[in-house]
């Protein structure tokens, strides 16, 4: 791969802060390392300005250009790399580990200082990355001279509307994290001319931007559709649709949550009282009645989560349809750690339940899922709880699949220690063999590293029948594949309800410049009261909406 991987993973270091709460040895650094000093000193204003443009250049892509982190990376503000000496830091940075695709940096000293010197000002006043000039890459760093995909498996170059794709744990190859790569993209502006695209018989309309990090996004009973925009603890709600597919009103209904991501509404049905929303930490409802467009009352604390200062941060959550039952999924703290040795992983990876009203009888669901904090959906006609999850990296390529399935209670996934296919994974030898045969083959495969998010079954009524009850999925795109995947919205047809059959389509793509660069990146999807889809990108900081053109079809 190119040679900007080495200084890509400047930024790679963050991933692994995670091990251990107290960090006398940073990542087992050496005595040596404690003494290293930094030649910079932490007031150094051109030196926190040198390290934001290479934060930014580097690092942004993963841990986001707010530093907040993003999906199994963590914020640099605040937590553990706040805590531990500018030498550890730069130790680390040049160690790097192979283990979880990511290579030792081979960045000049006074680079790597200079990043150390930044991310340890972001603990007291922070500077923008964007105050970094940074010009973009190349065409020329851009260009692919990798040959195309092996079927199954695809990458950006050949996803496009009404492409289908089907991957079964046959197909699957052997491990390969020698080759385990590092690829998170720039962020860039969308291009001129660049607009999503969908099949033929669709249109897509810019339905909000200006936003301000927008992630899940959820339809309220009466038809307003509210947005969780984690980075500033907001929860937006927008009202009606214009002529020209903008909402006809938008209101911040509540702020001041911590990193909200999970939405529903209680009771189930017609008349909710009550917003449910998944800060990072806890469980919190805010009163309410159709029609709110603002919080009527304070939030009330329902349960806590694991502390999200580490790991995956999202939480979504969905009710069961009787009510009588509330889910919480709660992602790994770690890409491969060992709950059997790992404290901090109690009660991660797993999807809780809970009683919705006081957070009482909380228990693990369902075990061995990596990551379904990005989508939870319950299917409307069989009342089956239903996920769409990450799985883990550093295996290579086309290892492990993300997937979306129906969860079973009781049901175990495979993290850490298997995966699809009853294969072991190689980095835990020899662990819970009696789990093997457990293991729950997942209904729907994706593309490996497509980081799958929010998910939906269709109610609507504007798109064909055949559409009728299929699953809508946001695939955000990861950062551990040579030649990059996802960046798009699927659909996965259910087939008029009766089951999934293990197949999945493109259906809007576009985001994608070069295998460098992207300007879109979707998180959330919801179906608008007219029918239309909805979907939030959280790279160009907008919501899109998709039509069915009149007289289609």
């Amino acid at each position: 791969m190119k040679n900007l991987f080495a200084s890509y993973w400047v930024g790679a270091f963050f991933l692994l802060i995670l091990k251990g709460s107290a960090f006398a040895h940073f990542h087992a650094a050496p005595r040596s390392a404690l003494g290293l000093e930094n030649p910079f000193r932490p007031d150094d204003a051109s030196a926190i300005r040198a390290g934001a443009a290479l934060y930014a250049k580097n690092c942004a892509s993963c841990h986001g250009e707010d530093a907040m982190g993003m999906g199994n990376v963590p914020t640099l503000a605040r937590g553990p790399v706040q805590s531990v000496s500018d030498g550890e830091l730069y130790w680390f940075i040049g160690k790097g580990a192979v283990q979880n695709g990511m290579p030792p940096s081979h960045l000049p000293a006074r680079q790597r200082w200079q990043v150390v010197t930044f991310v340890k000002s972001l603990g007291a006043a922070p500077i923008s990355p964007k105050s970094g000039q940074v010009a973009p890459r190349s065409h020329a760093q851009s260009e692919i001279q990798a040959p195309p995909p092996s079927a199954p498996f695809t990458d950006y170059r050949f996803e496009k509307p009404g492409e289908f794709h089907k991957i079964r744990a046959k197909d699957l190859p052997d491990p390969a994290m020698e080759t385990s790569v590092g690829n998170g993209p720039e962020i860039v502006p969308r291009p001129a001319g660049a607009w999503p695209k969908v099949p033929e018989g669709f249109q897509v309309q810019l339905y909000a931007t200006g936003l301000d990090n927008p992630r899940l996004i959820r339809s309220a009973p009466n038809g307003d559709v509210f947005l969780a925009e984690s980075s500033s603890g907001k929860i937006r709600v927008f009202r009606g649709l214009t002529a020209d597919g903008k909402p006809r009103q938008a209101e911040v209904f509540v702020a001041g949550m911590n990193r909200p991501y999970g939405i529903a509404f209680y009771p189930v049905g017609k008349d909710p009282k009550w917003v449910y929303v998944g800060n990072t930490d806890a469980v919190i409802r805010i009163p309410y009645r159709n029609g709110d467009l603002h919080a009527s009352g304070r939030a009330q604390k329902i349960a806590d989560l694991p502390s999200s200062s580490r790991g995956h941060w999202t939480r979504d959550l969905q009710f069961s349809l009787d009510g009588k039952k509330l889910f919480v999924a709660v992602g790994s703290a770690s890409n491969i750690d060992d709950p059997d040795t790992t404290p901090r992983e109690k009660n991660r990876a797993d999807i809780l339940v809970m009683n919705p009203e006081d957070g009482s009888d909380t228990r693990v669901y369902a075990y061995g899922i990596r990551n379904a904090g990005g989508g939870l959906a319950v299917n409307p006609v069989t009342g089956e709880l239903w996920a769409s999850v990450n799985e883990r990296d550093a295996l290579g390529d086309n290892l492990v699949p993300d997937y979306i399935t129906r969860v079973r209670e009781g049901g175990f996934y495979g993290w850490p220690w298997w995966y699809i296919g009853g294969h072991q994974d190689p980095r835990h030898p020899g662990k819970h063999p009696e789990l093997k045969d457990k293991l729950i083959e997942p209904d729907v495969l994706l593309q490996p590293h497509n980081a799958s998010l929010e998910m939906i079954f269709y109610e609507g009524k504007q798109f064909p029948a055949e559409y009728r009850g299929d699953i809508f999925a946001a695939q955000h795109g990861s950062w551990n594949r040579s030649v990059r995947t996802g960046y798009e919205l699927i659909r996965v047809p259910l087939h008029q309800g009766q089951k999934a059959s293990g197949d999945y389509e493109d259906f809007m793509t576009g985001f994608v410049v070069d295998d460098a660069r992207v300007w879109g990146r979707p998180v959330g999807v919801t179906v608008a009261p007219d029918g239309s889809l909805l979907v939030t990108d959280d790279a160009s900081n907008s919501i899109w909406r998709i039509r069915r053109l009149s007289g289609s079809g």
